[in-house]
């Protein structure tokens, strides 16, 4: 059943530099996240892993929480908070780690890029949004950019079945969360939605605590030091920032926008690695931000990203005094 889309909150032109400055501090750490998981991957199974990262990533912003004395959000933001937490924060972290064992990088990452399409088709049917025909050209455009991507970054290793379906279900959940949580963004800052998000993440993951506690004991310090870079870092801070650009743009095209992950992830490789990117890894990159800036365009009589007029209810009381505060 169709939703009522929850009203975008519109910034003073002052200040519309930072939802797309949010945008991309997101991509940028989240390109920074397949680095890290990589050392860390090897040390810590995948429940471990992604339990470790949660429970980082809730302290950290428990702790900003409290700081800011935000409290917890109104009631309409629990069930996006819920079913956000349970199906991005948790199945999704433990399904991408797990799925990353089974298949090799490079399949892994044209399978999860998935997600960003089922995230705009979901956003059109559930929250109401529109399918703009240069949002769908410049998404095709980035997905063929991410198979090239994913084709340069392929081994010799083999691709099991149960990896390419655990891969599969950690696109589904991601766009699931994604579109789920836009709505309770209404309801609460950034920063109240992704907290409790992460915290009924970790919940779902206790599970695994004994998984890893055994394996922290064992595992080099660099493991260790790259999970809790996961949980500040790409988890923390990154699923926040995500938070305030979703709520002044649409699901569908802040899912393009991670189109450009996989070109960053080449350079980083590059940098950090010292792994030289191939031609085809250069030309796959440059398809990816081709199509997350055709995507993010705007036609000379087209609409602009944000609402044409201050948002109203729950959004416009949020910033309102005793209220909620965005970050």
């Amino acid at each position: 059943m169709t939703t009522t889309p929850a009203p975008l909150q519109v910034s003073p032109p002052a200040h519309r530099w930072r939802a797309p400055a949010a945008a991309c501090t997101t991509v940028v750490l989240w390109a920074s996240a397949f680095v890290s998981i990589r050392s860390a991957g090897e040390a810590y199974s995948p429940g471990a892993l992604a339990l470790g990262r949660l429970l980082a990533g809730t302290l950290v912003l428990g702790a900003i929480l409290i700081v800011r004395r935000e409290g917890l959000p109104r009631r309409g933001a629990w069930p996006g908070i819920i079913t956000s937490g349970v199906l991005w924060f948790g199945l999704y972290m433990v399904a991408l780690n797990w799925g990353e064992q089974e298949v090799d990088a490079g399949t892994a990452a044209m399978l999860v890029n998935i997600g960003p399409i089922l995230m705009a088709l979901m956003g059109a049917r559930m929250l109401g949004e529109g399918l703009p025909r240069r949002l769908l050209l410049g998404m095709g455009i980035s997905f063929s950019g991410a198979v090239v991507v994913g084709l340069a970054m392929s081994g010799h290793g083999t691709s099991s079945v149960l990896g390419v379906a655990l891969c599969l279900l950690a696109a589904v959940a991601y766009a699931l969360g994604v579109v789920s949580q836009k709505p309770a963004l209404a309801h609460g800052s950034s920063l109240q939605i992704n907290t409790f998000g992460c915290l009924i993440g970790a919940v779902a993951c206790l599970p695994f605590t004994g998984v890893l506690v055994s394996e922290a004991a064992d595992a080099p310090l660099s493991a260790t030091l790259n999970m809790v870079y996961l949980g500040v870092f790409p988890t923390a801070l990154a699923f926040t920032t995500w938070g305030y650009a979703l709520a002044r743009t649409t699901a569908g095209r802040m899912g393009a926008t991670t189109y450009a992950v996989p070109a960053i992830v080449v350079l980083m490789a590059w940098a950090l690695l010292d792994e030289v990117p191939t031609p085809l890894g250069v030309l796959g990159g440059a398809l990816c931000l081709a199509g997350v800036a055709v995507s993010r365009s705007r036609g000379r009589t087209g609409p602009p990203d944000e609402a044409p007029a201050p948002a109203t209810g729950a959004a416009a009381r949020s910033d309102a005094p005793g209220r909620t505060r965005r970050p």
